[in-house]
């Protein structure tokens, strides 16, 4: 439901990252937002247009398009650029729900938001406040992870941002369209996935990986939109 993705960046490659977004030219986030989360929007965010959003954008996909554990857990479709955001001197948003459809900036396609996907770039230690508080039926989390680290979590969850009370919270956030819609098909899956992997990591020569593994290619085609 609530899945980290550890390690898109390090701690060195995310201090870099933050130094480029120190010097760019924020507005105001709420701009960004429908007429009702805009009530609860107050931070500040980059352009869709802005070049340096759009770069780091880009490496952040390339960067996930390589690693195993955001393709097993989101199996994604389509994924909207980056987007990045600051929060500062009390800035907070408050609790919303992420739209149900996006456009790609620069086209007509459309994109269903399946999954939202935060990437923590500051410090935890170097601001107070600012966790990101999820809620998805029962399960309510609260979220403030390492620099360099991501958290995917459902698009339809209620969640929203604690005030920044000091210091600065610098992030990306974007949405993913997965080739599966369902969340708990994309649990089942993700579940044997993980299975399949700690028999390999035990008994590689294990029979049994073959049938498994077959039996997640035959789940996947079932329940697979392309």
């Amino acid at each position: 439901m609530f899945i980290e993705i550890p390690a898109v960046f390090t701690s060195e490659e995310a201090a870099g990252i933050r130094s480029r977004l120190e010097q760019a030219q924020w507005r105001d986030g709420a701009g960004t937002a429908g007429h009702v989360a805009a009530r609860a929007k107050a931070n500040r965010q980059l352009a869709d247009s802005d070049p340096l959003g759009a770069e780091l954008g880009a490496v952040i996909v390339e960067k996930l398009g390589a690693m195993p554990r955001f393709i097993a857990s989101a199996l994604p479709l389509k994924v909207l650029p980056p987007r990045f955001n600051l929060y500062t001197g009390g800035s907070s948003y408050g609790q919303h729900i992420d739209a149900a459809v996006f456009s790609a900036p620069g086209s007509h396609e459309r994109v269903r938001s399946d999954l939202s996907a935060t990437l923590f770039l500051s410090d935890p230690d170097s601001y107070e406040g600012g966790e990101l508080i999820a809620e998805f039926g029962a399960v309510r989390e609260r979220i403030k992870l390492p620099a360099g680290h991501m958290l995917l979590y459902p698009a339809n969850s209620l969640h929203q941002v604690m005030p920044v009370t000091n210091g600065v919270r610098y992030a990306a956030f974007f949405w993913i369209q997965s080739l599966v819609r369902e969340q708990g098909k994309r649990s089942i899956l993700l579940e044997l996935d993980d299975s399949i992997q700690a028999l390999a990591a035990r008994d590689p020569d294990a029979p049994e990986i073959v049938r498994l593994t077959g039996l997640y290619h035959n789940l996947l085609r079932e329940w697979a939109e392309t």
